[in-house]
């Protein structure tokens, strides 16, 4: 049986495959069962191809997609050193259809197995997929994209962030430029201030071999927020298609700078301590297993950036994201400046209308000034909503199906990658300088009382 596409997962037998990968990929199935995929499993882990389909089957159960490994066109497993040529050359061989690699393995090991790619003949039309974070700083996403450069053309590597999720992505864009009344207000004459958040209950679950090197500003603002914000802030491009979206939210982030050039005074850092979410009592983050106290990692992170073009000069972008808060919430807030004159007569407080998109499930509030029911000369808050919808598959099958059809849109291009680090390099810098402290909050508290409170 023929396969459009060969999925090779490289690190099958991790826990980012089973959890992640292979639900997203039964879920795909089952929603567009025309798809021929050859799935592949490779790793060090000495498997046979049983306990591969074994571990894929309960993968697709588990997540409510039982039967969808007989859509699967074929699948096997083979043990591999991802990192050694011979054995990426003898993986790369064979293959029907086009070829997607995704390296579901830590930062460290698909930085070697892609300099070990070098020395391997790699199939046309060959898609690489690499998990962020993508290097560790500006110089070393640089370096890597170089070498990403002399394997394949940057079309056909995808650079993965699942918040770039094509219904909530397109959700965003939909409401900003398909309606009049928000596109000439979409600019810093009108809009005061932008608040992009995403707060975890969730603490460190048992991650900190990863965790704790990268804490909240480098997984989250750097790797998903700063995304978030350049597609908020991008000039209309002419089309969705890969070029002009990409060129579009690229220039964003070329235009992003730390607030007044001042990483000290726009950014802030803490780590929770001991305390309940609900009915789950939280260790402090120091004690919980594998973390170094001396790393001095943030499990929340805010820090205040400026886009200095046209359009947004002069409005805060105050991006912020920590783990143990007391409520699950991903949300953008954008706050619209006071109109210049109320007529006297009216009463009561007319602050900036403020427009609020939930990121999961995706759901758009617009808050307004209105004439009051009891005295129609009094001003009071009024809030319309709408549910967008979240769309048909699940973040990680968004990302699935974007690679099966190399279409690199919704991924982060190289230059993209390089200027989000070189946003956060002198905040990085700045924490281990000292000059920012690292304070504290309580799990399931809203964060350190002296932070000023999100809108």
């Amino acid at each position: 049986m023929s396969a459009d596409t060969t999925l090779l997962i490289l690190g099958a037998s991790g826990d980012l495959t089973s959890r992640l990968l292979l639900p997203a990929l039964g879920q795909l199935l089952r929603l567009e069962p025309h798809r021929r995929v050859r799935l592949r499993g490779a790793g060090m882990e000495d498997w046979d191809d049983a306990r591969w389909r074994a571990t894929v089957r309960h993968s697709f159960e588990t997540a409510g997609f039982a039967g969808a490994l007989d859509l699967v066109a074929d699948t096997t497993y083979e043990r591999a050193d991802i990192t050694d040529a011979g054995d990426l050359a003898r993986l790369l061989t064979g293959n029907e259809g086009r070829l997607a690699l995704y390296f579901a393995v830590p930062p460290a090991v698909a930085k070697a197995a892609c300099e070990a790619l070098v020395d391997v003949d790699i199939p046309e039309g060959t898609v690489l997929a690499l998990e962020k974070p993508f290097g560790v700083d500006q110089a070393s996403a640089h370096e890597l994209n170089a070498t990403l450069a002399r394997l394949v053309p940057e079309e056909q590597v995808f650079r993965i962030d699942h918040f770039l999720g094509r219904s909530t992505t397109l959700n965003l864009l939909g409401v900003r430029f398909a309606n009049r009344v928000f596109a000439p207000v979409w600019r810093a004459q009108d809009i005061e201030s932008v608040v992009i958040r995403y707060d975890e209950t969730l603490g460190l679950e048992g991650r900190a071999g990863y965790y704790d090197r990268a804490g909240a500003l480098v997984d989250m603002i750097q790797s998903h927020l700063l995304q978030v914000m350049a597609i908020l802030a991008m000039e209309p491009p002419a089309t969705l298609h890969e070029r002009d979206f990409r060129d579009a939210t690229s220039a964003v982030l070329r235009a992003t700078h730390v607030w007044r050039d001042d990483p000290a005074k726009a950014s802030r850092r803490a780590r929770y301590t001991a305390g309940e979410i609900g009915e789950r009592r939280l260790p402090s983050y120091v004690d919980e297993p594998g973390v170094d106290a001396a790393r001095d990692t943030e499990t929340l992170a805010e820090l205040v950036c400026e886009i200095r073009n046209d359009r947004w000069a002069g409005v805060p972008f105050r991006l912020r994201s920590g783990k143990a808060l007391p409520e699950k919430k991903g949300e953008i807030v954008v706050t619209f400046r006071r109109v210049n004159h109320v007529p006297d007569g009216l009463t009561g407080p007319a602050p900036g209308s403020v427009l609020r998109f939930s990121l999961g499930p995706d759901h758009m509030d617009l808050e307004l000034n209105v004439n009051g029911g009891d005295d129609p000369f009094e001003l009071e808050r009024a809030t319309i909503g709408a549910d967008l919808g979240e769309g048909a598959l699940k973040a990680y099958g968004e990302v699935l199906s974007g690679i099966l059809d190399a279409d690199a849109t919704l991924s982060v291009r190289g230059d993209a990658a390089e200027e989000s680090w070189r946003i956060v390099d002198p905040v990085l810098e700045a924490w281990r300088a000292g000059e920012v402290p690292l304070d504290e909050y309580p799990a399931g508290s809203l964060g350190p009382d002296a932070w000023p409170a999100l809108p």
